[in-house]
């Protein structure tokens, strides 16, 4: 039973990671590279200038200074200068389809000198064929993850949602394993507060975090983050409110046209 389980898991994951229509069948080297690299590290990029990297024998210094447990010979790596919501979603995806650990998550002060984070996302496992492959399901699934983040010079709107967080999101936000999770990010911080009280009044969900510059979790970047779960309904209600009332807001400020980077796929 246990089994069968895993393996529906695993089915949804990899289904959803193959709707998108602009990387299906094709490896993600190809499917997200914007250049070519023939080291064997590399894996392939995507979107939010991503990379994604495999060592498959981490030397035992550099393991010893990562705090790494020893079982984990092999990492994966996926490092972006924009985005850290769509990156950590996607991870979610990846360990859910692989048999891979998530070691650690950091959100550098990034945005490449916008108002928001990078990302350092660390996988690990003993074959290094398992890290390679939650590495691929990553940055495939970082076109779907993208859809709801709307840019403009003043500033940025991000909502995330999953109908059954994992070990990602647990790592970085304190979701609960298999529960509906969702957040909204709103730069400048102005916006991400009324994000915030938005959200929650829209719906009934439980708020598991709110992040400001001053409060950390934000790497004093100038933006709010507001997670919070329940149920699946409620939770999307709250982050389409959220998105409705953001994009009034941040196109208040100007700064271009208020597009999302990719195609939305919270409905």
């Amino acid at each position: 039973m246990k089994d069968e389980l895993m393996s529906k898991i695993v089915e949804e994951v990899m289904k959803k990671v193959d709707r998108n229509e602009q990387v299906k069948e094709q490896p993600a080297s190809q499917a997200c590279a914007v250049g070519c690299c023939g080291l064997t590290e590399f894996v392939g990029t995507a979107v939010g200038n991503t990379i994604g990297l495999v060592i498959a024998n981490v030397d035992h210094q550099i393991h010893e200074k990562m705090g790494i447990d020893k079982k984990y010979r092999s990492i994966g790596i996926i490092g972006g200068r924009t985005g850290a919501g769509p990156q950590i979603f996607a991870a979610d995806e990846a360990v859910k389809a692989t048999n891979s650990d998530i070691l650690s998550i950091e959100l550098p002060r990034d945005t490449e000198g916008g108002a928001g984070h990078g990302s350092l996302i660390i996988f690990g496992a003993e074959d290094v064929s398992d890290v390679r492959r939650a590495v691929e399901v990553c940055l495939k699934d970082l076109d779907r993850t993208f859809g709801d983040v709307y840019g403009t010079s003043a500033g940025h709107l991000e909502f995330q949602y999953t109908a059954r967080a994992s070990f990602a999101l647990n790592k970085a936000f304190g979701a609960p394993i298999g529960k509906s999770f969702g957040i909204t990010v709103g730069a400048p911080a102005a916006i991400g507060v009324v994000l915030a009280d938005t959200a929650v009044k829209a719906a009934t969900v439980d708020v598991l975090a709110y992040s400001s510059p001053a409060n950390g979790g934000t790497s004093y970047s100038n933006e709010v983050i507001l997670a919070f779960s329940g149920d699946s309904g409620a939770v999307k209600q709250a982050i389409v409110a959220a998105r409705d009332v953001g994009k009034q807001l941040l196109g208040a400020l100007g700064g271009g046209p208020l597009e999302s980077t990719t195609t939305p796929y919270i409905l």
